[in-house]
């Protein structure tokens, strides 16, 4: 049974930084490839961004782009996002999926490509 678990949430100021983690378990992690997403009130869930099985490709929205990097360590079952600069309007409910449908090798930021997820943290950014 896969089980994601984040953390890292929190409220910070305007232009200061996060790093959310997602332990992952009950699975073969380096057999799924990996997304963070986030979902503010009264929005739609979007892909912020994504990486590949084995970490060597990665994607983003372009409103993070510069600031956000996501990583995994393969070896600890865990992905991270790593928020930098953050803006008010990066205040969401943060959550990370893991997915395996065909083509398990690429990156994928649409939600439908993922088939578990974590129950989610909470960012706030405060102007």
């Amino acid at each position: 049974q896969v089980q994601l678990v984040e953390s890292g949430g929190g409220s910070v100021q305007s232009g200061g930084s996060l790093r959310l983690s997602c332990q992952a378990s009950g699975y073969t992690y380096s057999n799924y490839y990996m997304g963070w997403f986030r979902q503010a009130p009264g929005k739609e869930r979007e892909g912020v961004a994504a990486i590949s099985r084995r970490g060597s490709t990665t994607s983003y929205i372009d409103s993070v782009k510069g600031r956000f990097t996501v990583s995994r360590d393969n070896a600890k079952n865990t992905l991270y996002l790593q928020m930098n600069r953050l803006k008010p309007e990066d205040t969401a409910m943060y959550y990370c999926a893991a997915g395996s449908q065909w083509p398990s090798s690429g990156v994928y930021l649409s939600p439908g490509r993922y088939d578990n997820w974590g129950q989610g943290t909470q960012v706030t950014v405060s102007s």
